[in-house]
């Protein structure tokens, strides 16, 4: 049985790395989001989250970010390569369900030939 943890070595957190994927990753957009793959060498998949004040209150933008985490943790046994990750996160998003999430991340990363 695998551990599905979402640790700290696994986010990105410096500017400078969010700032390296707008710059160079490739994008993939849907209805909600817009999906960011930058390959990297740290030989681990690092996810990253934006959403702005455009997504609604400090209550619907962390529970938006709670359901990417999530999905993250439970599929990123499934990413083939390692990858810089960033979810960025469209006005009107914060209404989803888990599983609306779901299938629109699931989308973006099937888009993407590597996943």
């Amino acid at each position: 049985m695998t551990r599905e943890t979402f640790g700290k070595n696994e986010r990105i957190r410096k500017k400078r790395d969010f700032l390296a994927a707008q710059q160079r990753a490739r994008r993939f957009s849907s209805r909600n989001f817009t999906l960011l793959i930058l390959q990297n060498q740290a030989g681990i998949n690092r996810l990253g989250i934006t959403a702005s004040r455009k997504v609604g209150n400090a209550v619907k933008r962390n529970r938006i970010k709670r359901l990417i985490r999530e999905f993250f943790r439970l599929n990123k046994s499934s990413f083939d390569h390692s990858g810089d990750l960033v979810v960025i996160a469209k006005k009107g998003t914060p209404d989803l369900a888990y599983q609306e999430v779901k299938r629109e991340l699931d989308g973006l990363l099937k888009s993407d030939k590597r996943c």
